[in-house]
């Protein structure tokens, strides 16, 4: 024991001294609402689990510890999530995971589905006008079908070492003996107009007079720890097909302003599936995203095929923050794989994607003509592309979908050699805002387009009965090109700009030479292919300036990423895991 406390030592002193050290990155006060806490990263030697929120971390940590796989210890670290992060994702949700085996990597496809009686007019009016944010996302109406659960227990199957009954002891003991309300739980509930409108979630969100319990109150939720229980005992099958799932089509068909079209046949019909991932190279590494109906793993993979084009080590950071000349690469390269994206990505066993598929969209040919229309000045609104072999009459409507940043992301490595990215949500924050059995419903089916063809044709992501909404969610592992082996694991919330904040970590260790934790702490940064977006209060007015000049339209703001990744290092020869935790959100990284 005393030489495996000499290594982490020894390790946490080696990453302290490396360029950019977490200190250095702070420049501004902390972000409204959820705040920003340093964070200098954790080394373990044999297994590690880094997620949103120190609670669930232990949970996943705990099974590890007793011999547990990464798939066991994300399936304990989930069904805590439900509990202490509801505003985030749960079992009412679904999610996408990055597995590798020690020999073969897969992508698990949790994600929901459209109700059987779903079409593209689902979220507009009679004259064929989108519906307003607010009546898209709270109600019925945007619930789809959980995936979660089932692509767990498909997963667990596969790679589980433990007895899924097993995985539950952590969140159903939270539930019924119950945690403290975190700040950033606090603050959430108390920016919610429309939670407290449903009778269940204000009856346990919220106290006397409405207002929600404040940090620290001991909040317990027996319904859950019921449902748990049945689910623990009977298999994720008695979630599919029995009590549960009627109470869902229940809530969902019950709204009292906005019912949804969900039944119990939708959740009894539900199946995860698995999917090949999308790998493609870049520089000495081999990087592994999630494919469609996710659309992060080819615009992921764009990026870095046109970043490869680029000496981005001569761009590195300063004192913790890109300069200039990286933000405009880094923003343009964006619009032009994001221009992709909003253009063809969709569920693509319904709608199939330009050319010949995904290689067309990755041929690394075709990502240098598309790096070439990169100049000095911002092109401002990129076009989509034409990948190899597409015909000059396809031709796809803009999408329009309500994408927001209420998601979580859980990264573990086990001592079998095993690790996953899993990137979990119920859409936006508190999902439809409906609550059933202890836990959330999800509002993802506002992921589709609300608008379903325009000029120039339909609109690939529109919704349709069973189909899966496109999601920007991007669980991405990355491996030694030469010798195979994981270096990292990695993953984040935040909607649309989800695929910008993993690239940055991407570069951030592949070219820049950071470790995990100083990469997410860079200040967040990129475009959607629309304005430039800087995370406020992280970069200087000669920056901003600087790329005004070039011809770019800066917005300040926000960006609450919640990036979580752990990778493999190496202090004087002796290999070791670095969990990085994301200092915008609650999380953390452990492991022994």
């Amino acid at each position: 024991m005393k030489i495996r406390e000499a290594v982490l030592a020894l390790a946490l002193a080696f990453v302290a001294t490396q360029p950019l050290h977490a200190q250095d990155t702070r420049q501004a006060a902390p972000e409204a609402a959820t705040g920003y806490a340093e964070k200098s990263g954790w080394p373990a030697k044999n297994y590690m689990v880094a997620a949103a929120n120190p609670l669930a971390v232990e949970a996943g940590y705990q099974i590890l510890k007793q011999g547990g796989s990464a798939i066991d210890a994300a399936i304990a670290t989930q069904l805590v999530l439900t509990l202490v992060e509801p505003q985030s994702s749960g079992i009412g949700g679904g999610a996408f995971l990055v597995h590798y085996d020690g020999k073969q990597t897969q992508a698990f496809d949790g994600r929901e589905t459209a109700p059987s009686k779903a079409d593209e007019h689902l979220f507009q009016r009679p004259d064929g006008s989108p519906v307003s944010r607010t009546e898209g996302v709270v109600g019925g109406r945007s619930t789809g079908a959980p995936g979660v659960l089932r692509m767990l227990a498909l997963a667990h199957g596969q790679h589980g070492k433990l007895p899924w009954k097993a995985l539950f002891a952590p969140a159903i003991r939270l539930s019924e003996q119950g945690f403290k309300v975190s700040p950033r739980l606090h603050a959430l509930l108390s920016g919610d107009v429309h939670l407290r409108k449903d009778a269940e979630a204000a009856r346990y969100f919220y106290g006397n007079g409405g207002q929600p319990w404040p940090v620290g109150h001991v909040l317990k939720n027996p319904a859950l720890a019921k449902t748990l229980r049945e689910i623990a005992d009977g298999g994720a099958e008695v979630f599919y097909t029995g009590r549960i799932a009627r109470d869902i089509a229940a809530k969902v068909a019950g709204h009292p302003t906005n019912p949804g079209l969900l039944s119990a046949l939708d959740i009894a019909a539900y199946q995860p599936k698995v999917r090949v991932p999308v790998c493609s190279d870049y520089r000495t590494y081999t990087v592994c995203g999630m494919p469609p109906p996710s659309s992060g793993g080819i615009a992921v993979a764009q990026m870095l095929g046109m970043f490869e084009t680029i000496d981005m080590r001569a761009l590195a950071p300063r004192n913790g923050v890109p300069g200039p000349d990286a933000l405009h690469v880094f923003s343009e390269v964006g619009r032009l794989a994001y221009a992709d994206r909003n253009r063809y990505a969709a569920d693509t066993d319904f709608v199939p994607l330009p050319g010949r598929g995904i290689p067309s969209l990755i041929d690394k040919g075709y990502l240098a003509q598309r790096a070439k229309l990169i100049s000095q000045r911002s092109m401002g609104e990129a076009p989509a592309g034409k990948p190899p072999g597409m015909e000059l009459a396809w031709t796809w409507g803009r999408d329009n979908a309500i994408e927001t940043p209420s998601t979580s992301h859980v990264a573990v490595v086990d001592s079998y050699g095993m690790g996953l990215a899993m990137t979990t949500t119920v859409e936006d924050a508190f999902g439809s805002r409906q609550m059933v059995d202890g836990f959330i419903l999800n509002n993802q089916l506002t992921d589709f387009s609300f608008a379903s063809r325009d000029a120039d044709g339909p609109v690939a992501n529109r919704v349709e009965a069973n189909k899966r909404p496109r999601s920007a969610m991007s669980p991405t592992v990355v491996f030694d090109k030469k010798t195979g082996k994981l270096v990292l694991t990695v993953g984040s919330p935040g909607g649309p700009a989800i695929i910008n904040y993993v690239a940055k970590v991407l570069v951030g260790t592949l070219d820049w030479g950071l470790n995990v934790q100083q990469a997410v702490n860079l200040p967040n940064f990129g475009s959607r292919n629309g304005p430039t977006e800087l995370e406020a209060g992280r970069f200087p007015s000669t920056t901003i300036e600087a790329l005004n000049a070039r011809g770019h339209k800066v917005r300040l703001g926000e960006q609450t990423s919640g990036l979580h990744g752990i990778q493999r290092i190496e202090v004087h020869g002796v290999p070791l895991w670095y969990g990085g935790a994301d200092p915008r959100r609650e999380g953390a990284a452990k492991g022994d």
